[in-house]
């Protein structure tokens, strides 16, 4: 029976090589008609048989490209037209969605093995693409996604390529950034004094060989530069850390591929689809004890961030198997945003001996995304190429709403009708470098999206830099409490409306009392929430040096629970701190610049201190990172013996946890040179049973309460106090969601603050 239908799919289907798949598809199956983008996704009018339309539609749910992720496919069935043939007509600017940006993909299996075949034309040809890899988001100036509008425009396709990009049935059909050794872009070498030495294949040659021989390179990639170095040899290694000002946090590696990275590290099935999938993110694993890297690649920690060659250069520098590994991290100074301009040479000849670079422009600078499994999740550390710019949908109507973020792990939430688009990560807003990178990235996606917004969704916090820039901008600026915005964001990270339960572990947060909140379990949803218990407060001396010193913190809170005997215990702990005990203890008694604070990082910096695993901190979570680290270095022990802690009451009828009588047994079971792992694993277990207990208190004196709960702030990239109370409050019958598409520290804030925005300004119209 002869039919026709419209099929509208949705999703991530443009610049995927989905019209072309369409096309070939209506070959084989003998059907005419049309495909076109719009703004919604792509429509497809065909006609033909019954039965070829059937198995036509089933080859597009179960098959699209391997880029491509379908949300939904409509079909409706419409008159004959008669079509004479099928084609691909022009995009249309119309529909209810946002404008699509593609993300940049992993090069396929299909160019990899053109750029490996002598008798291929892109014979190690380092720019190689087509319609399933290659850059994409990082050379967009505007949209539509034309050619013209990318920063391939300089390149003029040569006539083989033509012949490619207009053949519906190629895999290079309308593949923008499509070209070759004769009419695209070119990689050249140079030395520290900006001398050219070396153009194509044999500058990757010579750096492969300038790599071998102990020198560090910056290399142009798809974002931006990298610093490489051989990752085997460790005084390379120290002068790359120099260099960078980049003392302890872990260094990025690039292995050859899969089998290599197995020879390091432990990979389930889970960590491979992630390494291997089109995204290639960094992914951190655990090391192999017999593993041959050095340990100054990740000092402190048995896990090692792990990525595979991603782009064509990568793979030819791995090529000749003169290296296996190399350290592969972002080529700007700690705290300073991506180089990603050919004008940043300047700066990378202060901390590189040579520069591999390229002539196609970046336009958008972006860092490798970085992620962990916990044995069942995904848990994003940096959502970034690969997963950026991809369109979320909300029932909310975030229309002409801009949500700022945090201070930290800094990232900007965009709205346009019922979609939002987060952006990369942009870094800490800690200097002008940092703040003019966010206002770029911030006016390019507005121009790209066509948004001019009406509401900035800010922290709470009055001295963050992003909430200044706000109120600079003349526009109504909405402040939202800082672990709102993460229950929030976890909440709409799962799709969840009604008022629910939320425990937030993390480092810092400005609280609704003027105190530094971060141990909180909260009650509400976007409306509103409820304080219902936290953490007590106790001193952090001089603030946020505290925070970068840790044992000043655990000094502060000695000497609150125990003011005598904690003096004594802290002269035993930070024998060389004697003096500073002594001014801190000045400090604390009268309230000199000590804030008081409740927070989970900052408990889990006092452990890491008494415990002389990191007591002054490089970089941010370094004491924690460091100390949570002892739980995967030797089997948990199977029982279920925890410290001891206090739950009460407090004037305000909110409940309180107490950790003074665990810290105490700590501090004993340290001087009695107790094992740390030991230690360590009953404090984890404490901080567990201390959550599940509270939260089922609560509910207990408050049966009204939905007994959905969720888990966010950065406390909960620890797998195990993530998995363990999670594990626990399933046991006790509640539903526990934890975070999915956006990080659960700072970089998903600026969903949760987009979402209680939009909230709050249709009250603000409904005029309550």
């Amino acid at each position: 029976m002869y039919k026709a239908i419209k099929i509208i799919v949705k999703g991530k289907v443009q610049g995927v090589g989905f019209r072309p798949f369409i096309y070939y598809l209506s070959k084989k199956y003998h059907l005419n008609g049309t495909v076109q983008n719009n703004l919604d996704g792509v429509i497809i009018m065909v006609e033909g048989e019954e039965e070829k339309l059937e198995e036509m539609v089933d080859k597009i749910k179960k098959y699209p490209p391997k880029l491509a992720k379908i949300n939904e496919v409509n079909i409706h069935q419409i008159p004959i037209t008669h079509y004479k043939e099928f084609t691909i007509i022009p995009s249309e600017k119309n529909g209810e969605s946002i404008p699509w940006i593609p993300a940049d993909a992993a090069i396929c299996e299909d160019c990899l093995e053109e750029m490996k075949d002598p008798h291929n034309r892109r014979f190690q040809y380092p720019f190689i693409n087509c319609t399933q890899c290659g850059p994409r988001y990082t050379i967009i100036n505007r949209l539509p996604y034309d050619r013209t509008n990318t920063s391939m425009k300089k390149f003029t396709m040569c006539h083989d390529c033509e012949v490619e990009y207009e053949d519906p049935l190629n895999r290079r059909h309308h593949a923008q950034p499509i070209c070759c050794s004769k009419c695209g872009p070119t990689v050249t070498l140079y030395n520290q004094s900006g001398k050219s030495l070396a153009e194509n294949q044999s500058a990757i040659t010579q750096t492969v060989d300038q790599i071998k021989q102990g020198k560090i390179i910056a290399i142009k990639g798809i974002g931006g530069f990298h610093l490489a170095c051989d990752a085997y040899q460790e005084r390379v290694v120290d002068q790359l850390r120099l260099r960078k000002k980049r003392p302890q946090k872990p260094l990025a590696i690039m292995v050859k591929s899969l089998e290599a990275a197995r020879n390091l590290c432990y990979i389930s099935s889970q960590e491979e689809e992630l390494l291997t999938s089109p995204e290639m993110p960094i992914v951190i694993l655990q090391r192999k004890r017999d593993g041959v890297l050095p340990q100054n690649i990740s000092p402190g920690l048995t896990t090692i961030g792990i990525m595979l060659p991603y782009t064509p250069l990568h793979h030819l520098l791995f090529e000749n198997h003169k290296l296996e590994c190399i350290v592969m991290t972002s080529a700007n100074l700690s705290g300073i945003p991506i180089f990603y301009k050919d004008d940043s040479l300047d700066h990378l000849q202060n901390i590189c001996d040579y520069i591999l670079t390229h002539n196609r422009e970046i336009y958008f600078p972006i860092d490798d995304s970085v992620v962990q499994c916990d044995g069942e999740n995904t848990i994003f550390v940096r959502r970034a190429r690969g997963f950026v710019p991809e369109p979320l949908k909300t029932t909310s109507n975030v229309d002409h709403i801009i949500a700022l973020g945090g201070n930290q792990k800094t990232t900007f939430a965009v709205g346009k009708k019922n979609q939002i688009v987060i952006s990369p990560h942009v870094g800490d807003l800690e200097n002008e470098e940092l703040m003019v990178s966010l206002k770029e990235q911030l006016n390019h996606y507005k121009e790209w999206m066509g948004i001019k917004e009406q509401y900035f969704a800010v922290d709470k916090h009055p001295l963050y830099a992003s909430t200044s820039m706000a109120k600079g901008l003349n526009r109504k600026v909405i402040s939202i409490q800082h672990h709102h915005a993460h229950h929030v964001s976890c909440m709409e990270d799962n799709g969840l409306d009604e008022p629910c339960l939320g425990i937030i572990l993390d480092g810092t947060g400005y609280g609704e009392d003027g105190q530094i909140w971060g141990f909180e379990f909260l009650y509400g949803n976007a409306y509103s929430f409820e304080r219902l218990a936290h953490l007590q407060y106790t001193p952090l001396p001089g603030g946020e040096k505290a925070v970068k010193e840790p044992w000043r913190n655990a000094v502060g809170m000695l000497l609150y629970y125990w003011p005598q005997e904690g003096k004594e215990l802290c002269m035993k702990l930070f024998p060389e701190r004697v003096k500073e005990i002594n001014i801190i203890e000045k400090m604390i008694v009268h309230q000199i610049n000590t804030p008081m604070a409740g927070t989970c990082g900052r408990l889990f910096d006092v452990i890491s201190a008494i415990l002389r695993i990191c007591w002054i901190s490089t970089y941010e979570g370094e004491a924690a990172i460091k100390l949570s680290d002892y739980m995967n270095r030797t089997e948990l022990e199977s029982t279920d013996a925890v410290y001891s802690f206090h739950l009460k009451s407090n004037i305000q009828s909110q409940l309180q946890v107490d950790f003074s009588p665990m810290i105490y047994q700590i501090i004993q079971d340290k001087l009695q040179q107790q094992s740390i792992i030991k230690i360590i694993q009953k404090f984890h277990r404490t901080i567990v049973s201390c959550c599940v207990q509270m939260v089922s208190k609560l509910v207990r004196n408050r049966p009204d309460l939905n007994k959905t709960v969720v888990l966010s702030g950065g406390s909960f990239q620890n797998v195990f106090l993530s998995r363990e109370i999670q594990k626990g409050l399933q046991k006790e019958g509640f539903n526990v969601y934890s975070h999915k598409q956006v990080p659960c520290h700072d970089g998903g804030l600026s969903l949760g603050q987009i979402i209680v925005a939009a909230h709050e300004v249709a009250n603000m119209t409904k005029g309550y």
